[in-house]
């Protein structure tokens, strides 16, 4: 017998599996029987945002945050999207309650300071990647944002041993 939790696992493995329309039908009977369950609402705008479905990717969230506001993963792939829209001013608005529902998230920081860095605010940008790398030093994409950063802004020894730093790591860019 189908249950909403069935329903919802056998989706992520066809969104995992880049198969996002597939899940979409199986996330919306899973919402037929549990409308008011905001990881459902959450994985549809995640399979949604993967068909490039941004507006209806955005209802899902925005659903998902009217039932829990505190949805980290909902504020940060709305931010995702804003920003893939050009739409900066939401974008950072959805980055900023992400981290004000949790400020330990390295992605979140990363992706603010990719947006202040397109907008060349390199400080606000800066201050991001070093937020980042202080959560999970390891981080590549933080690093090498960092790294860049400290070019633009001439701070060429900081930029040197981010470079170092990279150089070590065997993990690529995610």
């Amino acid at each position: 017998m189908e249950n909403a939790i069935s329903l919802n696992n056998s989706a992520v493995a066809l969104t995992e599996a880049n198969q996002p329309f597939e899940a979409i039908s199986l996330f919306c009977k899973a919402l037929a029987m549990e409308p008011q369950n905001p990881l459902l609402w959450l994985n549809l705008g995640i399979a949604r945002q993967k068909t490039g479905e941004y507006p209806e990717a955005i209802e899902s969230f925005r659903q998902a945050i009217m039932i829990d506001d505190d949805l980290v993963e909902a504020w940060h792939s709305m931010g995702l999207i804003y920003y893939e829209t050009g739409e900066f001013q939401l974008s950072e608005e959805c980055y900023a309650k992400a981290i004000t529902c949790d400020d330990s998230n390295p992605k979140t920081w990363n992706n603010l300071g990719v947006l202040y860095f397109n907008q060349d605010n390199y400080e606000q940008a800066r201050n991001c990647f070093e937020k980042s790398v202080s959560i999970s030093p390891h981080y590549y994409d933080a690093l090498f944002n960092l790294r860049d950063t400290c070019r633009e802004l001439g701070d060429f020894r900081a930029a040197a041993e981010f470079e170092r730093v990279l150089s070590t790591l065997d993990i690529k860019p995610e």
